[in-house]
């Protein structure tokens, strides 16, 4: 059986520490769409510092890493314009939510929160009916 799923894995258990440090550091949920979306509004000045700093960490620490896992692949698009389309979709759809998969997936879940689940479910329901569109219909990736 092909070990690709094992990084998937690995994935899942360093948000899921990211998670629990962020929380017990600073009493905090740890929503990436939170932690930008108050640099980019403004709300979040207090706390400025700390956001930049974790924005710095999700974005060097693939780079860090990568000498030592050379052989991973990934399966994602050279196209720019879809690469930009999901990004302004998942930002819209963060804002519309309330929070994204870090926030409600893996910290709301973790804390019972019923809206933590009920939008878990919508994400998971809408990223396969993207995938079914945009990759099984209009080919796009």
């Amino acid at each position: 059986m092909p070990m690709d799923w094992i990084w998937g894995l690995i994935g899942g258990l360093l948000i899921g520490t990211g998670g629990a440090v962020y929380l017990l550091g600073n009493g905090k949920i740890m929503g990436a769409s939170g932690i930008i979306g108050g640099l980019v509004d403004g709300s979040g000045r207090a706390s400025a510092l700390e956001r930049v700093l974790f924005l710095l960490g999700v974005a060097l620490m693939p780079a860090v890493l990568m000498p030592f896992f050379q052989d991973v692949t990934t399966n994602i698009t050279d196209d720019y314009l879809v690469l930009v389309a999901a990004g302004l979709l998942v930002g819209v759809g963060t804002r519309l939510a309330n929070g994204c998969t870090s926030g409600h997936g893996v910290c709301g879940m973790s804390r019972l929160s019923i809206r933590g689940f009920v939008a878990t479910g919508i994400y998971i329901v809408a990223g396969g009916l993207g995938v079914i569109i945009f990759r099984h219909i209009l080919g796009v990736i």
